[in-house]
């Protein structure tokens, strides 16, 4: 008898209310055929049918209209962008003037920093997490050196406590106040991409600006995973990416968020480009740049059609399940993930907090001793995809619209055999 019996999982499955959205996305197969055991939206997630049939309308126009397909047909590409802002706005908790579909992830976070990040002799700081994203951190030490500082001195990275993996809130508050008058900006990841962590978004928001500082979000591994309500805490800045949890495609487009506040702040400093100039004279040909009120004033090229159309089906799957809906369910598949693994117990730990409200659609499992790269090459040939970080760190992410109860199951199943059958 198996030591993680399905009958749990299968009724848990037949009363799931998005279960039926499993058949939307295309599973990778093994070479037999078999479905794969696909735990990776963390890092790519699967191609949904209503993003296949988004790209083919456009591909459809582009045959029939040419350049006429900018402004006639059913989705004009002048305002391919411009339509999606109302579900990107549902999805981060924004006001549509609030955010943009545009350029890339780091590419967003550094332009935006250009505007927000601005240090001087007393303020040249940034506070960010342990186990920020690498990209991020280029990013972070190139704009410090960019405005003649030391990223070795003006760099605040907020460490865990001895012996624990994710960070405690309070420390983050107290580093805030204790390093307030130097703090230029604060940058964290909204859930980290290593541990898994959920942060206090409006917390630490509240913090950091009552120090004085700019709080922008990196929200990779957040959109489209946790709830969030940007605009009613107050965030200053936010970028996100759409091929993970938002199911959009390799390098599809990433998201920003700018605050109301500033969007008729035209004398912030900023990069310009044609697409980001006020949509009532940006065909007129104009020599002074106008930006067009809110996050679309950053955008600086056109949107890349081609490779926006998936996130067009994509962001309406999520505006038809909704957030709250994704977020039960998510909590759910994790939580049973996570009892699954107790069972099991020796031979490995979690990194991710216990509490769910501190944790997304994401497990990360520290593999004991020197065999953490064979477990994972163990349960991969046996049809699991997930994500493998040095130095033995094995991310496993159940997502809410194509994964089930029986495939955390499966998984729990294969690890458990993998730690014994590695040692």
């Amino acid at each position: 008898m198996t030591r993680f019996p399905a009958l749990i999982a299968q009724e848990m499955d037949a009363a799931d209310p998005l279960a039926r959205f499993r058949a939307s996305f295309s599973i990778p197969r093994m070479p037999d055929g078999s479905e794969t055991l696909y735990l990776c939206g963390n890092s790519l997630g699967l191609q949904p049918r209503e993003g296949v049939q988004a790209l083919d309308a456009v591909m459809t126009d582009w045959a029939k209209l040419g350049i006429e397909g900018y402004f006639t047909g059913d989705n004009p590409w002048a305002d391919y962008g411009t339509a999606l802002r109302a579900s990107e706005a549902r999805l981060v908790g924004a006001k549509p003037i609030e955010v943009a579909v545009m350029n890339s992830l780091t590419v967003n976070i550094n332009l935006l920093m250009l505007s927000f990040y601005r240090p001087t002799d007393e303020r040249p700081c940034i506070l960010i997490e342990e186990h920020t994203f690498p990209s991020d951190q280029y990013a972070f030490r190139e704009q410090i050196r960019f405005h003649g500082f030391d990223p070795d001195e003006c760099l605040i990275i907020q460490q865990a406590r001895d012996g624990e993996d994710h960070l405690r809130t309070e420390d983050i508050l107290d580093t805030i106040e204790r390093e307030g008058e130097r703090l230029a900006l604060i940058m964290l990841g909204g859930v980290n991409y290593y541990t898994g962590q959920f942060f206090d978004i409006p917390g630490i928001t509240r913090a950091g600006h009552d120090q004085g500082c700019i709080v922008g979000w990196d929200l990779a591994h957040a959109a489209g995973n946790v709830p969030l309500s940007l605009h009613d805490w107050n965030v200053d800045f936010a970028a996100w990416c759409h091929y993970k949890y938002l199911n959009s495609g390799p390098a599809a487009p990433g998201g920003a968020f700018v605050h109301e506040r500033f969007a008729r702040a035209s004398d912030l400093p900023r990069l310009a480009g044609w697409w980001g100039h006020n949509r009532a004279t940006r065909f007129q040909w104009v020599d002074e740049f106008d930006p067009e009120p809110g996050a679309v004033g950053w955008q600086m090229t056109n949107t890349p059609i081609l490779s926006t159309a998936p996130l067009k089906g994509s962001l309406a799957l999520f505006d038809e399940v909704g957030m709250d809906a994704i977020r039960t369910k998510s909590k759910k598949l994790t939580g049973y993930l996570w009892d699954l693994l107790q069972e099991i117990g020796d031979g490995f730990d979690i990194m991710t907090p216990a509490d769910p409200q501190q944790r997304g659609a994401q497990l990360s499992l520290r593999v004991h001793g020197e065999n953490g790269r064979a477990v994972f090459d163990f349960i991969k040939e046996r049809g699991v995809i997930c994500d493998w970080r040095n130095p033995n760190c094995i991310r496993i992410s159940p997502a809410p619209l194509y994964n089930s109860f029986e495939d955390v199951r499966r998984f729990a199943e294969l690890f458990d055999e993998a730690l014994h059958s590695v040692a």
